[in-house]
């Protein structure tokens, strides 16, 4: 598949109070982007923390108790997004979600299904001030690279598109493709990470694919004010955009969510990495080769 159409969810934390209202919610949000097309969906970081909802209104403001009382959800949460990538014959990564690890940490976990089934997930490795020093979510450790019938991809969480290491790590397994879910508050958050997800894909000459929450959510102390577009970025080169955005979402905000689709072609990627302007993904090494060393 050379040719594959991407959806990336601007996504508006809403109050969805039961489990009904939340999968009738993600069903249709889903359906909708399917029926435009889409073969990739993409929700933002801490989409799944929208499950915290359903919990009482003394535990969903309470910072530390809604992380600690919707774990009891996320596999049931699991269970709809498989159900629902087998369905469609599609793949779906669905945000993340502060989830408690086997060695009783709370990581900010991203998973991917397929038409198969999960693939797998990625935690974030580099963790924000806020989730150090205010909510107490712990590092993950490695990234992980899936296998597609179109081309490999990996997954960096917001704060990690401003390292770029991990997106070179990504790059030199060989990935086409980098899913950036994000969750920022300001403007220029957003910004930081989507300078951060442009760098990697001029760096690497890869796609990067960013979705942001959106909107105001009084309810939840960790995802009550949010800001960020939609957008695919590709490093600026021949038969590419040459501002490297093939396309974003129209405004800065939005109170509901909206998909943005967009169509990536592998082959003209592939292409700039044989014959571009630059060779910046053949030419990192230069760098580490001492000729960067300071002069005395």
């Amino acid at each position: 598949m050379s040719r594959i159409t991407l959806a990336a969810c601007q996504y508006a934390i809403e109050l969805l109070p039961d489990w009904n209202s939340y999968e009738s919610h993600l069903r249709a949000l889903v359906a909708d982007a399917v029926g435009q097309g889409a073969t990739l969906l993409l929700l933002p970081e801490y989409a799944g923390m929208a499950l915290s909802g359903q919990l009482p209104e003394a535990v969903r403001t309470d910072l530390q108790a809604s992380i600690a009382e919707l774990q009891p959800l996320i596999p049931r949460w699991l269970a709809l997004c498989e159900s629902l990538a087998r369905e469609h014959r599609i793949w779906l990564c669905p945000g993340s979600v502060a989830a408690l690890d086997t060695d009783g940490i709370y990581r900010n976990r991203c998973w991917l299904f397929g038409p198969e089934g999960m693939a797998g997930h990625q935690d974030k490795l580099i963790m924000t001030r806020f989730e150090r020093e205010q909510w107490l979510i712990g590092a993950g450790s490695g990234l992980r690279v899936f296998e597609t019938a179109f081309g490999r991809v990996g997954i960096l969480i917001c704060y990690d598109n401003e390292f770029p290491l991990l997106g070179r790590t990504l790059a030199e397994a060989g990935v086409d493709l980098i899913l950036a879910p994000s969750c920022t508050d300001t403007r220029a958050g957003f910004h930081r990470v989507r300078i951060g997800c442009q760098a990697r894909a001029l760096e690497g000459q890869v796609a990067v694919l960013q979705a942001p929450t959106a909107g105001l959510a009084p309810w939840s102390p960790a995802l009550d004010i949010n800001t960020g577009r939609a957008a695919l970025y590709l490093p600026p080169d021949y038969g590419l955009p040459d501002d490297g955005v093939l396309a974003q979402s129209v405004a800065q905000n939005s109170a509901q969510s909206n998909w943005l689709l967009c169509e990536l072609d592998f082959a003209a990627l592939h292409d700039v990495r044989l014959r571009g302007q630059v060779m910046t993904r053949r030419d990192w090494p230069e760098q580490l080769d001492g000729r960067a060393a300071l002069l005395t």
